[in-house]
């Protein structure tokens, strides 16, 4: 579905380089772009004073930054903590203030990383395989995309069938798997998205995401009020400052913040402090490649409210082929702690070369109403 975006930062010492990601599904070239214009601000300076070189790309930039931008400053952030990690010679997580847990709770999609399984699945007998592959690998938590295109209201033949998806996928998984249900910000309403949350509640999902579109807080902290489950949100929110609103409203239960897109690490970690000031969990977005699995990895340890990651380590087959090495380690449902410098992946930068850039499946060219009408993906 997407291009990676990887962002190597040098250093004027030999040998000490540092990995971030900073992948943005059909925005790659805009993004690629915004990391050489963004790059001229900190070129030159200390690379441990990480918070010192975000004030410098998000304050001398002048324009309100957004997620293109911001997803190039949390690619380059990301490889600041690298630097970092390795000059000191510990891995990142001591550096975020050290571990709050020995391992890391971890889910995947339909598909293991198919796209088209992931977003195309709204059929009952293909949608109880895929899952049952995901639990099989020894996961014990599974996101699912199955809610329907909508508009202002739902036909009761959309309620009827997002409840028999629900009902058949709790039956085959049983009751020790947990469920995360992405409305993707489909529904139009705050309506139509209770709707579709009455059908799933029976069923005990362990959050509904998304269940409407960002940037409308109030409606959001509506259907969380009424919704009688767990609401997550906060993928397309960039940076801590978009974050406080909804958290001073309660407006979620979960946050999730994409530290590909939000601004890095550091910035996760603020976000991550006022969300445990307000009782919310934080479960990072990550549907990205293995650097970004990498940075999440090293987040989550050192963060108290922690919930569970997503994760996509097999989104291609040549996801692992493009590292020489990495941090994850994963033992059933968990990521293991690592102990490597920095964020412990390096880049096979030749197997990179293999795999230039192609454009992206635009998914969302399928989200129409039966009447023609474009609707939200």
């Amino acid at each position: 579905m997407r291009n990676w975006i990887l962002v190597k930062v040098y250093t004027n010492q030999d040998g000490l380089f540092g990995w971030g990601e900073a992948s943005l599904n059909w925005k790659t070239e805009s993004v690629v772009s915004a990391v050489k214009d963004c790059s001229r601000l900190v070129i030159g300076k200390d690379p441990r004073d990480i918070e010192y070189c975000l004030q410098a790309l998000t304050k001398h930039s002048y324009y309100k930054l957004g997620i293109i931008a911001m997803s190039a400053i949390s690619g380059i952030e990301q490889a600041l903590w690298d630097i970092c990690g390795k000059y000191y010679s510990a891995p990142v997580w001591r550096l975020l203030g050290g571990k709050v847990r020995d391992k890391v709770r971890v889910y995947t999609h339909l598909g293991l990383g198919d796209m088209r399984s992931v977003y195309e699945t709204f059929e009952t007998k293909r949608l109880v395989e895929k899952a049952l592959e995901v639990t099989e690998k020894g996961y014990d938590a599974v996101k699912v995309v199955f809610i329907p295109y909508s508009g202002i209201l739902s036909g009761n033949a959309d309620r009827r069938q997002v409840g028999r998806l629900m009902g058949a996928l709790r039956e085959a998984v049983g009751d020790s798997v947990d469920i995360m249900i992405d409305f993707h910000g489909r529904p139009q309403s705050t309506a139509c998205a209770l709707d579709f949350i009455r059908e799933l509640v029976p069923y005990n999902p362990l959050f509904c995401e998304e269940p409407v579109q960002p940037g409308d807080t109030e409606s959001l902290r509506f259907v969380t009020e009424h919704a009688g489950c767990a609401i997550a949100a906060g993928e397309r929110l960039i940076g801590f400052k978009d974050f406080i609103p909804v958290f001073e409203r309660r407006a979620i239960h979960v946050a999730q913040p994409d530290l590909s897109h939000t601004g890095g690490m550091l910035e996760g970690k603020k976000i991550a402090a006022l969300a445990d000031a307000h009782m919310i969990g934080i479960a990072p977005h990550n549907p990205n490649g293995p650097i970004a699995g990498a940075a999440a990895l090293h987040f989550d340890i050192s963060v108290p409210n922690f919930v569970i990651q997503e994760e996509m380590s097999k989104a291609v087959e040549w996801y692992d082929d493009i590292v020489t090495k990495s941090p994850i380690r994963r033992n059933g449902s968990f990521w293991e702690i690592p102990e490597t410098p920095g964020l412990g992946v390096e880049v096979n930068e030749k197997e990179v070369a293999k795999h230039p850039y192609k454009e992206d499946i635009l998914h969302s060219a399928s989200a129409v109403l039966p009447d023609g009408t474009i609707t939200n993906w």
